[in-house]
């Protein structure tokens, strides 16, 4: 990271504490006697540009050309990508030259993050916040990655269910939702409208469409079947139960009361169901959390299911199973094994799947 201070940032972070914080020196002025010609080294050295903060009048000077400090020359000199994310007060941000300036740069291909809505300086809320860290992130990280799924819808399951026994208890597993979350994160990365649904605390990765939440399995079932309609891919990494107690005791149950005995009975198959209603183009994805023979269930699970694909993990192998930020996973065709991919961060692991599914929906 490069990183560039203008005059007025030194008014809220000093150039050391910058520095130390990007483990590169600061620069700040067109006039350092170490380089002559510091905006255009900057700007060649770069495979971005971020201005975060993007105030009013930074904005203004963008649009129309001006090379007045450091960075609005260097913004001039660099063909890297740029992305401002503005920050300023509502009635700035929504002042006609501050609004024709915005689209103006989006027009010429400049990213821009939109500002959030909260509380602003003094005390004020409104429009004008600026955007989350991590979608600010996710817009810079978005220029490096394939835009393979631009105009493709994809909806994500994650998370595990839970099926109760009464008010209190329920039956569930371990799945924390990271991977489902992660593919949802790289598919909108990669341009695709992205609906995840999902059971998982975790917070929404930035860049999606929308989130839909469910509990039960019954509840994940009717929030597919409304959402899949218009998909091109259907990635179902969400834990679904095989089975749910037949009854749901309307009082917790006590130990005082004697020995439970639960009857259960099959939870809907939601993948073979979604599979088997599918219109022509739709790619679906199943996922196989096994203890054993991942390979050989995965390859059972791609015929009974119907589907394309099936991504399959021995949950029992270290950093590859629930609750860990890391994956190893076999991506399994009606072909045979088509990648394996990890030990990896799950992140890896999602674009690793979403590489096999792009190359699916090209042939």
């Amino acid at each position: 990271m490069l990183p560039v201070l203008t005059e007025a940032a030194q008014h809220f972070v000093g150039a050391v504490t910058f520095s130390a914080l990007a483990s590169e020196p600061v620069a700040s002025s067109l006039w350092q006697a170490s380089d002559p010609i510091p905006h255009t080294r900057l700007g060649q050295r770069a495979d971005a540009v971020l201005v975060c903060p993007a105030t009013a009048d930074l904005l203004a000077r963008y649009a129309h050309g001006l090379a007045d400090d450091l960075l609005a020359a260097t913004l001039l000199a660099t063909r890297a990508p740029v992305v401002v994310a503005p920050a300023m007060h509502a009635e700035m941000l929504e002042h006609p030259a501050v609004v024709a300036n915005l689209a103006l740069l989006a027009s010429r291909g400049v990213g821009v993050v939109p500002a959030g809505t909260g509380r602003l300086a003094g005390g004020d809320v409104g429009s004008g916040r600026l955007a989350e860290p991590a979608d600010i992130v996710a817009a810079v990280a978005g220029l490096f990655h394939p835009r393979d799924l631009a105009g493709k819808r994809v909806v994500v399951s994650a998370g595990g269910t839970r099926e109760p026994l009464d008010p209190v208890r329920f039956l569930g597993n371990r799945s924390s939702g990271r991977q489902g979350h992660a593919l949802a994160e790289a598919a909108a990365a990669r341009g695709a409208a992205v609906t995840l649904v999902t059971s998982s605390s975790l917070p929404p990765p930035p860049g999606i469409d929308a989130v839909v939440r469910f509990t039960t399995t019954a509840e994940l079932e009717a929030a597919l079947l409304e959402t899949v309609v218009d998909a091109d891919v259907v990635v179902m990494a969400a834990a679904v139960a095989d089975f749910r107690p037949r009854t749901v005791a309307a009082e917790k149950l006590h130990r005082a009361d004697g020995l439970v005995s639960l009857e259960l009975e099959p939870t809907p198959d939601i993948l073979a169901a979604l599979a088997g209603k599918r219109r022509a183009g739709q790619l679906f994805v199943g996922f196989a959390a096994e203890t054993a023979a991942a390979v050989a269930r995965a390859q059972e699970k791609l015929a009974a299911k119907g589907v394309d694909l099936v991504v399959a993990n021995d949950v029992t192998e270290e950093g590859a199973g629930f609750e860990v930020e890391t994956n190893h996973v076999v991506i399994v065709s009606r072909a045979g094994v088509v990648a394996e991919v990890g030990p990896a961060p799950k992140r890896v692991v999602a674009d690793a799947v979403l590489d096999v599914i792009s190359a699916h929906l090209a042939t």
